[in-house]
């Protein structure tokens, strides 16, 4: 894969891809591990918090939900530009930066004494939380040898998903013993702890010669940042029902997203050179991307209406199965890299797509007689399919790029998979809600709740297949018209 080739001129690049020796690698890993865990952590953390907000402030379910939202907000509004920018004037020193921000808005979230300057501040977590996810991934390339670049993805995919796993249960402990402002201080000595440690093992940035940095494109940005919070309000805010506000926030993202196209065409130093899209490995890989994560949303939303009204389980049993799928991609992330490093990340995202779509027809097709057994076994299927789809299809994208490129393509990544959870939340739950039957689906009937999921699950199974066709014919097309050279 090749997007961009370093001129002639222009200081080589150092690090894992040529040899030369970064202040240990593995303590450089482990800075770039704890960032995705920060970052995971502080979106699964604050969700168990909100009905002990919600008293402590006053406030409506719907005004606190903002805790939240503003937090993803702020991370798929932005995660593209701080990826370029990190392109531009250093990642080690915007990574610093990004925990530096993060912890000292997780102090602000716990000494906040409104429910306003509560959202804002996660807003400001939120940012530090997009640096964090953009530039892990993408320094990668300059830490980790490139024939581990598949184990390192895999590590990454992990901690990620050892924060979202941890977050509710480490969220419950602590509000029931300290209060609510604990979720959020508990994030500062972690967040210290990832600096001191990033400061002294990441590789020192180095220096662009005068007059090799580009412009910084600041109207591109904005109406970038427009089109993403819009599509984001528009998924989210009407809860899986498009009414009128919904409509309104999607006609804005559309026009937003025309406008960013016609200026990144014309525009001297775009944020994104829609040539990049040329490239068959980078378009399947963001697209495959979007889709996985629009179905992973569904084991989030359906799972736990399926498990409490379909099986009748309690809220702290249906805490334990929820917590297997979190668990099972935590341990599987490591050997995954090693499969990808071993076997290559083509067929490796194959055979990861071919798991989840596995576990989602088995989903569709399980009744529920067949009990908590007959919901994990699948879900299992489904959650190390898709720690070996993640681990493959970053590697595939991230392995052969360009230093100038990293952080832009690592946002972009990361963006693929945020549109794609925003999307599932609300296009899965329609589904499920449409599926179901009912018009409230907190009063519908078990048997209404499990035809549901299996129809939820059947569609979720067709996406996985769409996906499967753009890995199987990117690589076709790729094979076919490989060219060497720049595609820029």
């Amino acid at each position: 894969m090749s997007i961009t080739t370093r001129p002639a001129g222009t200081v080589p690049e150092t690090g894992a891809g040529t040899g030369e020796r970064t202040p240990s690698f593995r303590w450089a890993l482990a800075a770039l591990s704890l960032s995705m865990l920060l970052s995971s952590l502080g979106t699964s953390i604050a969700n168990v918090g909100l009905p002990a907000l919600a008293e402590a402030f006053d406030a409506s379910f719907q005004e606190v939900q903002w805790i939240v939202l503003a937090y993803l907000l702020a991370i798929t509004t932005l995660i593209v530009s701080v990826g370029r920018l990190g392109d531009m004037v250093g990642r080690r020193r915007l990574l610093l930066s990004g925990i530096a921000l993060f912890t000292a808005a997780s102090a602000l979230c716990g000494i906040a004494p409104t429910l306003s300057m509560l959202i804002a501040a996660r807003a400001a977590q939120g940012l530090g939380a997009a640096v964090m996810m953009a530039l892990a991934m993408a320094l990668v390339g300059e830490t980790v040898p490139k024939a581990r670049t598949g184990s390192a993805m895999g590590l990454l995919g992990t901690t990620s998903a050892i924060g979202t796993a941890l977050g509710p249960s480490l969220g419950g402990l602590l509000i029931s013993g300290l209060g609510w402002r604990a979720i959020f201080l508990a994030g500062v000595p972690l967040g210290i702890l990832t600096i001191v440690i990033a400061f002294r093992a990441l590789p020192v940035d180095h220096k662009r010669r005068e007059g090799t940095r580009p412009g910084f494109d600041t109207l591109g940005t904005l109406l970038l940042a427009l089109t993403l919070a819009a599509y984001a309000l528009a998924m989210t805010i009407g809860r899986g029902s498009f009414g009128p506000l919904s409509m309104s926030f999607l006609l804005v993202a559309i026009v937003a997203g025309a406008l960013f196209v016609f200026v990144e065409a014309r525009t001297a130093s775009p944020l994104l050179r829609l040539t990049m899209f040329r490239d068959p490995v980078l378009s399947a890989g963001l697209a495959m991307s979007a889709l996985v994560s629009t179905v992973m949303m569904a084991t989030l939303v359906v799972g736990p209406f399926y498990l409490s009204h379909g099986l009748g389980l309690d809220a702290a049993r249906v805490g334990l199965v929820m917590s297997a799928g979190p668990l099972v991609a935590a341990v599987a992330g490591v050997p995954a890299g090693r499969l990808v490093d071993r076997l290559g990340a083509q067929p490796m995202t194959v055979a990861g797509l071919a798991a989840i779509a596995a576990g989602a027809f088995l989903l569709s097709l399980i009744p529920a007689g067949f009990g908590i057994a007959g919901y994990i076994a699948p879900i299992v299927t489904v959650t190390a399919g898709y720690a070996l789809f993640q681990a493959a299809n970053n590697t595939a994208v991230m392995k052969d790029i360009g230093s100038g490129e990293r952080g832009i393509v690592s946002g972009m990544l990361n963006l693929s998979r945020n549109l794609g959870l925003v999307t599932g939340a609300s296009f899965m739950g329609a589904v499920f809600a449409l599926a179901s039957d009912a018009s409230e689906i907190t009063t519908a009937s078990p048997e209404a709740v499990a035809t549901g999921m299996r129809i939820t699950f059947a569609v979720a199974a067709v996406l996985i297949v769409a996906a499967l066709v753009v890995a199987v014919t990117s690589r076709a097309f790729a094979n076919r018209t490989a060219v060497p050279g720049d595609v820029t």
